[in-house]
């Protein structure tokens, strides 16, 4: 998980506007082969939303806390039931998104 500052924050928000949730979150809930999908997405996209569907047993902040804790990603937000998840791509053809925060810095 990456510390990051407000306006980096306000930023990636910004920037997650447009995007539609890629991943829900049903009654199977998440574990590890779930969260591994999702950094393989994040790996070639830095930023993505995450949906919670009606049925989940899961709230919005009990999965950005399992999120957080079993992984490098930030949750960037959560709002409702959806969540702005990022972390910068390692592969330099992927670089977009961690180029802009990291100047925001």
């Amino acid at each position: 998980m990456q510390d990051l500052t407000g306006k980096q924050k306000r930023y990636l928000r910004s920037q997650a506007n447009g995007l539609t949730p890629i991943f829900s979150i049903g009654k199977a809930g998440a574990n590890a082969e779930w969260l591994a999908e999702v950094q393989k997405a994040l790996a070639k996209r830095e930023l993505i939303k995450v949906n919670l569907q009606q049925g989940s047993e899961w709230s919005a902040k009990d999965l950005a806390k399992f999120i957080e804790e079993n992984s490098t990603i930030t949750v960037a937000q959560v709002i409702g039931k959806t969540l702005v998840l990022f972390q910068p791509a390692t592969d330099a053809k992927y670089i977009k998104v961690s180029l802009e925060v990291s100047k925001l810095a």
